[in-house]
């Protein structure tokens, strides 16, 4: 009775549809969170090993010529301020002056070059803060990419050998971020209204080039 029992069980299982993974769902639903957040909860301390989670998805990941230029400084909440004050968000809302005080980020991960910038450079960069504000959304967190700040002033802040390129700031969102389609020709820049932070996307019809 038990080798009919069991051989039952193993024939239902055989007989069971194949589930199917869905990664491309699942990496959708990671960059609809991967939005910029310019507010944060400072209530939420960003650690160390999720920093060092997150820079660790460097290895993983392509790079041009495998070069593998990039470099990493964490930054934890003791010198985030040494951050704060060489950086600039929320270009396009200077009526705000993000971020609003109270919701600074307290963790940052300035992202070095140990060449010169180049074209190279620039793809690994891109490949590289994107893959890191992925990881970061999938341990539930969110980040912003600065690229209006001081570089030296942050070289010797932080006695940095490599060229500063890039500075994410990480921590616990707070802003209401939503998407809005728009149209090729329609204005781009992102707006605040209600309370919500509104982001312009092309509609993904309009992105594609017809052969025709």
């Amino acid at each position: 009775m038990a080798d009919n029992y069991l051989d039952r069980k193993m024939e239902e299982y055989r007989s069971r549809p194949a589930v199917q993974n869905r990664p491309a769902q699942s990496l959708r639903r990671l960059l609809a969170k991967n939005r910029s957040h310019r507010g944060y909860d400072a209530r939420f301390i960003v650690r160390e090993d999720q920093l060092l989670r997150i820079i660790g998805v460097n290895t993983l990941i392509p790079s041009a010529r495998n070069a593998q230029v990039l470099r990493f400084r964490p930054v934890l909440a003791d010198e985030a301020p040494e951050v704060l004050r060489h950086i600039r968000l929320g270009g396009a809302l200077p009526e705000l002056h993000l971020p609003c005080p109270g919701s600074e980020p307290n963790a940052f991960i300035i992202v070095c070059s140990t060449v010169a910038e180049d074209r190279y450079v620039d793809i690994d960069l891109g490949i590289s803060v994107q893959s890191m504000l992925l990881q970061a959304v999938e341990i539930g967190l969110n980040g912003i990419c600065i690229g209006a700040f001081d570089r030296e002033a942050i070289r010797q802040a932080f006695r940095l050998e490599a060229e500063p390129l890039l500075i994410l700031a990480i921590g616990k969102g707070s802003d209401r971020i939503a998407l809005t389609e728009i149209g090729a020709e329609e204005d781009h820049a992102y707006f605040r209204r209600g309370g919500t932070h509104y982001v312009p996307k092309v509609r993904a019809e309009e992105l594609v080039i017809s052969g025709k």
